[in-house]
């Protein structure tokens, strides 16, 4: 079952992503199912399972082809500037969803959905939507009374900042530290402060601002520790579950 579904993945990364050239991307997306770049790539999908499946499973790679060519085409028809990283998200699942259909019914597996609601699950999703989400609030009210006063003595820099950027990066590193205590690597987290510093530096050089160098540093100083001590209190009641 486990070699099945590394070959599907495996065929569909390589359908979908190495052998799909940009310019067929652009093609189908002007000229939808009259683009002739949809059917090669529904061909490169169908040579590439059969020569990883070598002939096997027909049936399974006639269905897979053809659902492939249903979502890529409905995709192609909805996609606008608005929804397109969305779609794409959806379209990928959908294929995942389909491959995952077809290993069940070529070997079918146990499904235990109980898995899902254990205590030692909960506990870990609770801690990771804490260290993204619940930080980054706690951060901004934190940080709140201190938001104005640097907006104001803050000199414009050259072409602005990336829409929120911020927000990504905080959710990010605070991601990074979380695992890297899981996994005992204390001295990376280090790393992670003194790459961020390296990046800021020109940055907060450039301004000249005192008030904006000391905001950054007080909010770098939250996210980590947050996210550290998410990481020793997530271990802690880790720990207790199994004891």
């Amino acid at each position: 079952m486990t070699l099945l579904a590394l070959k599907l993945i495996l065929a569909h990364f390589i359908g979908d992503f190495v052998l799909q050239p940009g310019h067929w991307v652009e093609d189908k997306l002007e000229k939808k199912a009259k683009s002739k770049y949809l059917y090669f790539h529904i061909g490169v999908h169908l040579l590439v399972l059969l020569i990883i499946l070598q002939f096997q499973y027909v049936g399974a790679i006639a269905f897979i082809v053809i659902t492939h060519f249903l979502f890529d085409l409905g995709k192609l028809y909805l996609t606008n500037p608005k929804n397109y990283r969305w779609l794409f998200v959806a379209d990928q699942i959908l294929h995942l969803l389909v491959l995952g259909g077809v290993v069940y019914w070529i070997a079918p597996f146990p499904l235990d959905f109980t898995e899902l609601c254990t205590e030692s699950t909960l506990l870990f999703i609770t801690f990771l939507v804490f260290v993204t989400y619940v930080s980054g609030i706690i951060m901004r009210m934190l940080l709140a009374p201190y938001i104005d006063e640097v907006d104001k003595s803050d000199e414009p820099g050259e072409g602005g900042s990336l829409k929120n950027a911020g927000t990504y990066i905080g959710m990010l590193e605070r991601l990074f530290v979380f695992g890297f205590i899981l996994m005992q690597q204390w001295a990376a987290i280090g790393l992670l402060i003194a790459a961020k510093s390296v990046f800021r530096f020109g940055d907060l050089n450039k301004s000249k601002n005192r008030k904006l160098t000391e905001y950054v540093l007080i909010g770098t100083l939250i996210s980590f520790g947050l996210a550290m001590l998410s990481g020793m209190c997530y271990q802690y009641l880790a720990d207790l579950l199994t004891s």
